[in-house]
């Protein structure tokens, strides 16, 4: 089971970051694969001018076709997602998320803009055709603490418990997804079921 994580906020340190961090973790555990990507890993130049056969653009396209679901982070700028992040969704393909279930994450700093997850962030994952949405977590500001010295970072008790229960959830409609076969499996599959008819 393969999941691709995508930060979007610019910075180099990120509360959403964080929280995807956590996320990675409690699916790693699950014996889930994590590919994480941030838009730092993608030249400004790539994304200004919109190159869609960038090397760093396909390998993201690559792996978000192999993969069964997408945790998507944000920061809210202005009461919308941040720039950055819609510009790297706007260079996928148009069907990029069929078949996908998807997890949104923003954080912001107040729970004004906690809507624009509904608003800002899912059309753009409608667009894309994603299978399915889930209602997604939004984390204020103060509810994040970075790793410092020896102390790791954190997640308060009540956003930690909301993350942890839109994990399970995510997990749970990936466990329940067909899974395609191998051709060689299904030939076998198909030959040991006629002789034993």
């Amino acid at each position: 089971m393969l999941v691709v994580s995508l930060a979007g906020s610019p910075s180099e340190r990120s509360r959403g970051g964080v929280v995807l961090d956590k996320a990675r973790a409690w699916l790693e555990a699950r014996g889930v694969e994590v590919v994480t990507y941030g838009v730092r890993d993608f030249d400004a130049q790539d994304l200004l001018y919109a190159r869609f056969d960038s090397p760093s653009v396909l390998r993201l396209r690559e792996h978000i076709a192999e993969a069964d679901g997408l945790l998507v982070s944000t920061p809210i700028y202005k009461a919308s997602i941040a720039g950055a992040l819609k510009v790297i969704l706007d260079l996928l393909p148009e069907r990029a998320l069929a078949d996908k279930v998807v997890l949104p994450i923003a954080n912001g700093g107040s729970e004004a803009h906690l809507l624009a997850v509904d608003y800002a962030l899912k059309p753009v994952l409608a667009a894309l055709k994603a299978q399915e949405v889930l209602q997604g977590v939004y984390a204020v500001d103060r509810q994040v603490s970075y790793a410092e010295q020896e102390r790791p970072a954190r997640l308060e008790d009540g956003l930690q418990q909301r993350l942890d229960d839109a994990l399970a959830q995510f997990h749970e409609i990936l466990l329940r997804r067909p899974r395609t076969l191998a051709p060689e499996t299904l030939y076998e599959r198909l030959v040991q079921s006629r002789w034993s008819i």
